[in-house]
């Protein structure tokens, strides 16, 4: 993932195309819930919409209500679109040396903003944009905080440059806790390790994405034990970015490989079995997923693409 501070513009490329249907809601471990008007298959919502030229978009995030919430990995600036009509603007304007990768939405309307090197955890409020405090995770050296889940008191971050999580209090009060990596964790140095992560199904640990070399784990989120999870029918999940867990069912994006893995977890989440995947010609690197109703909407993050001020970013819909 890059660390380039771009300053995207505000008005979104004319050259985007929209399309029609639409897309996610987090899983209801988050306590966001699942939208009650979301469009059937074969709906009329957008399918694909436009963000700003030079944007540099990674994560997305949706709630009970049909808006996605994307970040910047340009300025750490925040867009929101509605989904019925694939119209947004810009919501938080970030700053100057700042990154939003992963993010995602509380219930109570808090946004919890991974902030990639800079090491921090941003939380913003949704309604209005307003920066309302930020947690300093790490050191400002060789550290990448990636993506957030929600998992009871506390928003989890994964580090993709160290073998920790970091537990923030949902709220602006309350200490953070760092949980280093144990077990079946091995890091490896210089690359993107942890990434995406969500909850297991019982709802009581975690499940982390390793993107190199491509495998996934069960993290005990007392103790940081990390328990690698035996993959049936593909011996990886090279590239494994953003996750999204609807009951038994894990959708790993696997950004360079341009699709979306769909596997069936076992009950304690220890093995999971491949089911299909995902394909799109409109992905274009896709690195982070949300669920609306039955779809997915992918954020293309274009990292093999020229990354200016100029390049064009969309996020599309697909059938989940």
């Amino acid at each position: 993932m890059t660390r380039n501070h771009l300053r995207p513009a505000t008005r979104p490329s004319r050259r985007a195309l929209l399309g029609g249907a639409a897309v996610a809601a987090l899983a209801a471990t988050t306590g966001t819930g699942a939208a009650e008007a979301a469009p059937a298959r074969g709906g009329t919502w957008p399918t694909q919409f436009p963000l700003p030229d030079g944007w540099l978009p990674e994560g997305i995030t949706i709630g009970a209500r049909p808006y996605a919430y994307l970040g910047s990995r340009a300025n750490g600036a925040v867009y929101r679109t509605d989904l019925r009509t694939g119209e947004g603007r810009v919501l938080h304007e970030g700053g100057t040396g700042l990154a939003a990768i992963g993010l995602k939405l509380d219930r109570d309307g808090l946004l919890y903003v991974a902030g990639g090197g800079g090491g921090t955890a941003r939380i913003v409020d949704a309604r209005t944009g307003r920066l309302l405090h930020t947690h300093q995770l790490t050191g400002a050296t060789d550290h990448f905080v990636n993506d957030v889940f929600f998992l009871g008191d506390r928003a989890w971050f994964t580090d993709s440059r160290d073998a920790v999580l970091y537990g923030v209090p949902r709220g602006r009060r309350g200490a953070v806790r760092a949980l280093p990596l144990t077990g079946d964790w091995e890091q490896t140095p210089d690359v993107n390790n942890a990434n995406g992560i969500v909850s297991t199904p019982d709802g009581h640990d975690l499940i982390v994405v390793r993107s190199t070399p491509g495998e996934l784990y069960r993290v005990d989120r007392r103790t940081g034990r990390a328990t690698r999870i035996r993959l049936v029918g593909a011996a990886d999940v090279a590239n494994g970015d953003g996750l999204v867990r609807v009951g038994r069912t894990l959708y790993v994006v696997q950004n360079r490989l341009n699709l979306v893995s769909v596997w069936h977890l076992d009950a304690r989440a220890g093995t999971a079995t491949l089911r299909r995947t995902i394909t799109d010609p409109r992905f274009d690197v896709p690195a982070t997923a949300a669920r609306f109703g039955d779809r997915l909407y992918l954020v293309n993050a274009r990292f093999t693409s020229p990354q200016t001020p100029e390049t064009t970013f969309t996020a599309v819909a697909v059938d989940r």
